[in-house]
């Protein structure tokens, strides 16, 4: 419902100003911008904020409120956030915890539901429980590498040790009576790997969690919390809309996630601990059980083992039992589960390293350990919680269909997917490509048999990926074709987009040719000179129409990408389990073309995962050195890490919860201070910063603030991935409260699109799009040929300055709307 406005006054210590002070706060994109470059001026001055976000003017306007400008333009200040997002080349390796992302994005990607809590909850609780799977993959994986492989397959081989000098010390045939040859012992020594890696997570997550989390926010409201603001239980674990919410977005503890990020960490760190006890333990019960002893030793490992199983159910429980708290900002602290959960991990590990230690003089290694049933047992729970998520999915949409929602809801079980394959190819490469290197030291010797490798599984999701990466070029191969069909068929709305340039009225043939060049000419702002019509110049502007258009078949692909990889992770589980052997062993029997093309895909998979590992590193460096190549990818992972950390703790960091307080705060502070009016001019994800701020203003400082959005992917990107979030109601919802809002977009940009208002409101915000480029050939005006802009330089269109200065006339003291009846729509925004 729309608020009343009510009037505010200032403070009673603030300053005076003269009437008419206006203010637009700039707010970048993807890829980031200087204050000089944003504020076209080198002289800049920063106004508030620290080294990683601050707000920064021009040296000439730092007392532009007491002296507004007789022309009412407004001031400029740039928002710097870029530093949230970008910095030192470290921070490339943050890719490696891809998977995690993209899981975490799987819990946004709920479709908005009209009621349906208890679903709800059950949709976030799916994701996390996955998300916990992927941490204890990863970690299952490094314990794959250095205590099957290093530990107890190469030590325990005379070829293998002899060739790698450093592990003559493990083992028993190059040290014969050491005190580290035992198999137990070896794994304990080796446990510290996975252990650090796990170190090394906690780490990093409590590093960022103090940067971003912890970051209070602004209390705007003009209230205090009533005692109708208490949570039901059921809101308290998770809370979700109810009809008459608004969006997620404008509850005041949204952008706050300490308590949640804390706790997460807590379980995914003793998650991680309990999976290195339990790879340390289940080879020395084994052997006790195998040689009939029923002594303390046999007794203490039963006892370690239910400690593990014990701890294990207490983590997924802590896990399962609470989400996220979003009504009211949570400044609670679980201090007591947060530290007891990791310690009591601390602990078993300990434990269980002392009982593998233990001197067991007759234990040799030979084979692999257990690590086929547990690889197999994880990604069997993996696919029936995605199986579970998918229904639920499916019941969620159904309540609420949004014909604008990807893949009619299931863009989160789809998410949810590719995270499960990323983390499978990422840890199950790793693996494979360890056991190639050290099985490659030499040939067999002296009967040495060669290396049992990793788990069979693991070799049977590396075989799967050639047919996928073949899948993936036939898309890509089809979309180009529709991309190309599209530039072709194009050109005739490019010429009819320019009728000052091309009059109506196809003609044809020399007469033809030469009427348009006469028309041309005669029409204002015409060429100086008549030149046939380029038809090159057309091409180019259709191909670039016709790519930007691809970002709307994103659906499309990700569901095939999604659809394929569930088909082939399903295969591989399902061939490990049947044969128990390798894929060129299981094809040893075939037909030599099916062997061939086996041991090609076994083969070819290993490099692709190896390939791929190091391409994403490198392409991760170079994003964060070079702007061009930042700006490719940089859209995917800004909305990527836009989102707080609400399934997995161990995900990059989320920048929105430190830039949109940032906003938040100076919006209102500068507000209550001068009475003036701002406008929020945001630009790509600059954009969508700027409508969470906007959301979260209290009424008496919204009531002054416009929105000018231009390549926003506010709808055409968030909209329909994050239907919960950012749907067609919620964006309605935006307009209501700031009815004071314009969106600039072009065709040939890839990233923005129109907010598509429904209810007929759509063009009160959008308008029409902007031409791009400026003018079609040579004019009087462009006597050199405009360049296609995309999705940069929006202020360079002089429809950019005209729409700033229309949102500024609305907001004129003497405009400012009085409270309408509730229900009624706003105005016009133009």
């Amino acid at each position: 419902m729309k608020r009343a406005r009510t009037p505010s006054s200032p403070p009673a210590d603030a300053p005076s100003h003269p009437p008419g002070a206006a203010l637009e706060l700039l707010v970048h994109g993807v890829g980031g911008a200087s204050a000089p470059q944003m504020l076209n001026d080198p002289r800049t001055v920063r106004v508030t904020g620290d080294d990683t976000a601050a707000v920064h003017r021009r040296a000439g306007d730092l007392d532009a409120e007491r002296r507004p400008a007789g022309d009412g333009r407004p001031v400029p200040e740039a928002y710097v956030w870029s530093n949230l997002t970008s910095g030192s080349g470290s921070r490339a390796l943050w890719l490696l915890l891809l998977p995690f992302m993209v899981v975490n994005l799987a819990h946004w990607m709920r479709p908005a539901s009209d009621g349906g809590g208890g679903a709800a909850r059950g949709y976030a609780l799916c994701v996390r429980l996955v998300a916990l799977t992927l941490t204890v993959l990863f970690v299952a994986a490094a314990c794959e590498v250095a205590l099957d492989l290093v530990a107890w397959q190469c030590a325990g081989s005379r070829r293998c040790a002899a060739e790698l000098p450093w592990f003559g010390f493990l083992s028993p045939d190059l040290s014969p009576g050491g005190w580290w040859t035992q198999p137990g012992r070896r794994l304990a020594l080796a446990a510290l790997a996975p252990t650090a890696l796990t170190c090394l997570l906690w780490y990093l997550s409590h590093r960022t969690w103090n940067a971003y989390e912890s970051q209070q926010p602004p209390d705007l409201h003009s209230r205090a919390p009533a005692a109708s603001d208490t949570l039901s239980a059921a809101e308290a674990e998770d809370p979700v809309e109810r009809p008459d919410d608004r969006t997620p977005l404008a509850r005041p503890g949204f952008w706050y996630g300490r308590r949640l990020v804390a706790r997460l960490r807590a379980a995914h760190t003793a998650a991680a601990l309990l999976t290195v006890a339990a790879t340390v333990t289940a080879p020395a019960l084994g052997f006790d059980h195998r040689s009939g002893d029923s002594g303390p030793l046999t007794v203490l490992g039963v006892v370690v083992t239910g400690v593990i199983a014990t701890g294990t159910a207490l983590t997924v429980a802590v896990v399962a039992r609470r989400g996220r708290s979003e009504r009211l900002p949570d400044r609670r602290r679980d201090r007591a589960r947060v530290r007891f959960l990791p310690l009591v991990a601390v602990g078993v590990l300990a434990l269980a390293v002392g009982y593998a230690g233990w001197s067991r003089p007759g234990w040799r290694s030979h084979g692999r350990l257990p690590g086929d049933l547990a690889f197999g047992a994880l990604a069997l729970l993996q696919w029936a919680l995605v199986l579970v998520l998918a229904v639920v999915a499916h019941a969620l949409y159904r309540r609420a269909p949004a014909t604008r929602t990807a893949l009619r809801g299931f863009g989160g079980p789809a998410a949810t997917v590719l995270a499960c394959a990323l983390a499978g190819v990422m840890a199950g490469g790793g693996a494979h490509r360890t056991a190639v290197w050290l099985d490659d030291t030499g040939p067999p010797a002296g009967g040495d048999a060669p290396l049992p490798g990793p788990p069979v599984l693991l070799s049977w999701q590396a075989a799967v990926l050639p047919p996928l990466l073949l899948v993936v070029v036939l898309v890509l191969a089809g979309l180009s074709a529709v991309t190309l069909h599209r530039a072709r068929t194009g050109t005739a709305d490019v010429r009819a987009d320019y009728p000052e340039e091309h009059p109506p009225g196809p003609r044809t043939g020399l007469a033809g040719q030469a009427a348009d060049e006469g028309a041309a000419a005669a029409a204002p702002g015409g060429p100086p000179d008549t030149t046939p019509e380029d038809a090159v110049r057309a091409r180019h502007i259709a191909l670039a129409r016709a790519g930007a258009a691809l970002t709307d078949r994103a659906p499309l692909v990700v569901g095939t990408l999604a659809a394929a990889t569930l088909v082939c992770q399903v295969t591989a589980l399902s061939a490990a389990w049947a044969t128990r052997a390798v894929p060129t062993e299981a094809a040893a029997g075939a037909p030599e073309v099916v062997a061939g093309a086996v041991e090609l895909a076994q083969t070819g998979g290993s490099w692709l995962v190896g390939a791929g590992f190091l391409l994403l590193v490198v392409a991760a460096r170079r994003a964060y050195r070079d702007p061009k190549a930042r700006r490719t990818i940089g859209i995917l992972w800004d909305v990527g890490t836009f989102w707080p950390r609400a399934a997995h703790p161990f995900a990059p960091p989320c920048y929105a919860e430190r830039a949109v307080p940032d906003l938040t705060w100076r919006v209102h502070t500068w507000t209550r201070r001068t009475r003036g009016r701002l406008i929020i001019s945001g630009h790509s994800q600059g954009s969508v910063l700027a409508a969470a701020a906007a959301w979260q203003l209290a009424p008496r400082s919204r009531e002054r603030v416009a929105l000018l959005t231009y390549g926003s992917p506010l709808e055409r990107l968030y909209g329909r991935w994050f239907p919960s979030c950012f749907g067609s109601a919620a964006l309605a919802d935006l307009h209501r409260d700031v009815d004071c809002w314009r969106n600039l977009y072009r065709r040939t940009d890839p990233i923005g699109g129109p907010v598509l208002l429904p209810g007929g409101r759509g063009p009160e915000v959008d308008g029409s799009p902007l031409k791009d480029p400026l003018a079609y050939g040579r004019t009087f005006t462009h006597p050199l040929p405009a360049p296609i802009l995309g999705h940069s330089d929006y202020q360079a269109d002089p429809v950019f300055a005209r729409e700033r200065e229309r949102l500024l006339d609305r907001l004129r003291p003497s405009a400012v709307p009085s409270p309408r009846p509730d229900g009624e729509a706003g105005g016009p925004s133009g």
